[in-house]
């Protein structure tokens, strides 16, 4: 079976945005609710949709970003330029009151992105550029297969919601610790049969948990996002060993340790790009 997945374009906009909630789904993933005017016509509509949020300097506190202008979008003013791509959890418009949901998973001031949502309070401003475009959910899929870290559990989040109550989910996370199974409702929870992986226990435990799940048949839809390197040995073991084709597997490495602000669109295996 050929999967398809229709794209979609989206109109471009950069809509600078206010808090308006801050809340913590586990210890360490930071829930932020921005609102604005600027959110009317906002449209996300795939699982793997992702926006660009640009950050105050946290040295000067001068947001630096672009805005829309006939010719596009253009930088204004002359300072650094802090932003970091993220999902678009959850989106609401009401009578006029517009809420976007994005999650930030927080480990201190080592970065702009985690400092800001670490200290986030009513009323900050960031601003949010995107989503270009959607990716809509595979045709055709009867089990769909989630491999998520903390990174990539609003991915995961937005998977869940979207997929027909007849699709089953099968998820594996790998976490920090115990403190993350938090993170899910109790409505997305009863739809999935998730293990849970902590880090502390050590290494190769996904890759042992992928192949204990045995045969991925045709009609199985594998997604799996988070760490690249960790990535690596999972998509080798799904496009190599299994010989699944890569419409069958959709692998993005959202970060690389070691590397700041990484290109998620780059191969997670130089050594083994897309055919």
């Amino acid at each position: 079976m050929t999967f398809e997945r229709e794209s979609v374009k989206h109109p471009l906009a950069a809509r600078r945005l206010s808090v308006s909630a801050v809340n913590y789904p586990a210890p360490s993933i930071a829930r932020i609710t921005l609102s604005g005017d600027e959110l009317e016509g906002f449209i996300s509509s795939g699982p793997t949709d992702h926006v660009k949020a640009f950050f105050p300097d946290p040295a000067t506190g001068v947001l630096t970003a672009p805005t829309m202008t006939e010719d596009g979008l253009k930088r204004v003013g002359e300072g650094k330029v802090f932003s970091r791509d993220y999902t678009p959890l959850g989106f609401r418009s009401h009578d006029g009151h517009h809420e976007l949901d994005i999650d930030f998973v927080v480990h201190g001031d080592e970065g702009p992105a985690s400092a800001w949502a670490g200290k986030a309070k009513v009323g900050d401003e960031i601003v949010i550029a995107g989503p270009r475009g959607s990716k809509l959910l595979p045709q055709g899929a009867t089990h769909v297969i989630l491999i998520a870290d903390e990174t990539a559990l609003p991915a995961a989040s937005r998977w869940i919601e979207m997929l027909p109550t007849s699709v089953r989910i099968t998820a594996l996370f790998d976490v920090a610790d115990e403190s993350v199974e938090s993170y899910f409702s109790e409505e997305l929870n009863a739809r999935m049969d998730a293990q849970w992986f902590y880090r502390r226990d050590g290494l190769g435990q996904l890759e042992a948990a992928l192949r204990a799940l045995g045969e991925i048949g045709e009609s199985t839809f594998v997604f799996l996002a988070g760490e690249a390197t960790t990535l690596v040995p999972l998509r080798r073991y799904l496009r190599r060993e299994l010989g699944l084709p890569k419409q069958q597997v959709t692998a993005d490495g959202y970060w690389r340790r070691g590397v700041t602000d990484a290109d998620h669109h780059a191969p997670i295996d130089p050594s083994d790009p897309e055919d």
